[in-house]
């Protein structure tokens, strides 16, 4: 008996001091991955001294559900689980003016949270409050980020929240959404078709009405305008002949158009009538646009992308080829200079 406790105490130093050296490497383990983080946080950071002082950043180039989207068993989902594929945030653009240290967002996501975030590399002091916010139309990917500026998050003081009447009034009237009116953690600020709204001495922005799928608001597009510069985004539409503009004169007239690319070509949803949700297919906007001198196409650069649309994955041959014949394809982190 004495021999078996002398044993059983052995065995209990034995793995006490094993545990102790385990959690010594453990610790320093950690210290030395913090410290390369730190170390990559730091030239990250130097990095932004060569940005623009006026700039959009795309923080963001999914379709409202974002990638992966919940449910999703397609390949391309299954390359992110797989970790070949990275997640890819819901459409977002921000507005950085790094001389008056201000920001705009346009959209207001489910992935506020880390786009805000990530937006604050980008600036030269750190404020998660944006000076104002702009939403194209009220569908999910577009304007449920709010939630994140009330009460139980960020607990907001009277964001600028610029939009269309009818989109308006849904948010003063339809809680949760009228909480964060009442409780002044947003100040609504109505917005008039083709009417500018000067955000400061240097930017203004332009609603225009687009033809979309309007169950709760109507749906625009901006053109957001510096003093040098004009940008279109238009992440939702119908179908281009739909619009009582002509996009080819739209485009004409700007620097660069961020046009709707939800979908890549017909029969993307297996199952699914696509004239439920109509928008221009890429194909059919790299048609449409196809005679125009590359000095044009190469405005164009396509956002907002479905889980379904191979646009989203790193190296697609469908990439490729929009690619190859004078488009743009966004990616998070693409800087625009204004």
């Amino acid at each position: 008996m004495a021999n078996s406790e002398w044993g059983e105490s052995l065995d209990v130093k034995y793995f006490d001091c094993l545990k102790k050296i385990i959690q010594y490497i453990a610790v320093g383990f950690i210290f030395l991955i913090t410290g390369c983080s730190s170390n990559e946080k730091s030239a990250t950071t130097n990095e932004q001294k060569d940005l623009p002082d006026q700039f959009l950043v795309v923080l963001g180039t999914a379709q409202d559900a974002g990638f992966p989207q919940i449910g999703c068993t397609n390949e391309y989902c299954a390359a992110y689980w797989d970790g070949i594929e990275e997640k890819k945030h819901v459409t977002s653009l921000a507005l950085v003016d790094r001389i008056t240290n201000q920001d705009w967002l346009f959209e207001a996501t489910p992935d506020i949270t880390a786009q805000l975030h990530s937006l604050q590399v980008y600036l030269t002091k750190k404020d998660y409050s944006p000076d104002g916010v702009f939403i194209t139309h009220a569908h999910v990917g577009h304007y449920t980020g709010l939630m994140e500026f009330g009460r139980e998050a960020m607990g907001a003081k009277e964001i600028p929240v610029y939009a269309m009447p009818r989109l308006d009034s849904f948010i003063r009237t339809n809680g949760p959404w009228s909480q964060l009116v009442t409780l002044k953690n947003i100040s609504l600020q109505i917005l008039k078709a083709d009417s500018a709204v000067a955000i400061c001495s240097s930017f203004k922005v332009t609603p225009l009405k687009v033809p979309h799928r309007d169950e709760f608001s109507e749906t625009v597009g901006f053109i957001i305008e510096s003093k040098r510069k004009k940008i279109l985004f238009i992440p939702d539409i119908d179908k281009w002949e739909k619009w009582e503009r002509k996009i080819v004169e739209e485009v004409n007239k700007v620097d660069i158009a961020l046009l709707d690319g939800t979908f890549y070509k017909s029969g993307e949803l297996p199952g699914r009538d696509m004239s439920e949700v109509p928008h221009p297919f890429v194909e059919e906007s790299m048609n449409k646009f196809s005679a125009l001198p590359d000095s044009i196409k190469s405005k164009i650069v396509f956002i907002h992308f479905n889980h379904t649309n191979p646009l989203l994955k790193k190296d697609s041959p469908e990439k490729k080829e929009v690619q190859a014949k004078g488009f743009g394809v966004a990616e998070e982190g693409m800087v625009i200079e204004l």
